[in-house]
């Protein structure tokens, strides 16, 4: 777990030049359908524009030195919204793993995919297979995209392994502690997230990493997301810094 300096909360001057970053940020990608809808444009409008500030704040993250970034951007609950919107969302997924693949070389972007991929087509299955591929040897920040991703489903998923190596015999059940459990998650070798960011002034988790948020600090910031600027990302990191992170302690 990142340690942070401590900033002084009346310090109203404070950069992210005088803070310690933190190691892991998620962000909960929201607001994409009231920002379309309050301009009078379709949904899938806003999942462009949110598509474009993906791409930027990726990249902010990298440049100012954030390790591990994980975004979330389809929810297993998502495939409930109406065809032409996931469709639209899913084509913009596919836009953005071929620009992927030679867009973040650059950069030393590390880009991983975590969630339930069997729902996907080869195709799709062969472009995430060859950004992760093709990116695994780059020393820059880790971007974690969670498509078809759910907290719970993921729990579920590390219980039946766990169980399943239990019932082979290949585990004791008297070994299983929460650090196998985080070994057994997608995000395994991973440190947890430190901070996680919702924009759009929602105040809920939506299932987003539930095991690995067991200490991170929340930013609930009034802003939907194709607004969200580098300079709300500045905002978060300067206020998490001014908080005292205990873990249980005094």
């Amino acid at each position: 777990m990142a340690i942070f300096k401590k900033a002084k909360k009346s310090d109203d001057n404070l950069s992210i030049k005088d803070i310690v970053l933190p190691e892991h940020i998620g962000i909960i990608m929201d607001g994409n359908g009231r920002w379309a809808k309050k301009r009078g444009l379709p949904r899938t409008a806003g999942h462009t524009a949110g598509a474009q500030t993906f791409r930027r704040i990726a990249r902010y993250c990298s440049d100012i030195g954030i390790k591990y970034l994980t975004v979330y951007a389809f929810s297993t609950e998502n495939w409930k919204r109406p065809k032409e919107e996931v469709e639209a969302i899913m084509r913009l997924f596919k836009d953005y793993m071929i620009e992927a693949i030679t867009d973040f070389q650059d950069d030393s972007i590390v880009v991983k995919f975590i969630g339930d991929r069997t729902v996907f087509p080869p195709d799709m299955l062969e472009l995430i297979e060859k950004n992760e591929q093709d990116s695994k040897d780059r020393d820059g920040m880790v971007l974690n995209i969670a498509m078809n991703y759910g907290g719970r489903d993921e729990l579920v998923n590390a219980v039946k392994k766990i169980a399943l190596d239990v019932k082979d015999g290949k585990l004791d059940v008297n070994t299983i502690d929460a650090q196998l459990i985080s070994d057994s998650i997608y995000t395994a070798g991973q440190p947890d997230p430190d901070l996680i960011i919702r924009p759009s002034g929602e105040y809920r988790t939506s299932n987003f990493l539930l095991w690995q948020s067991a200490y991170a600090e929340y930013c609930i910031m009034d802003v939907l997301w194709p607004d969200f600027k580098s300079e709300d990302l500045d905002k978060a990191l300067i206020e998490f810094a001014k908080r005292n992170r205990r873990f249980g302690g005094v």
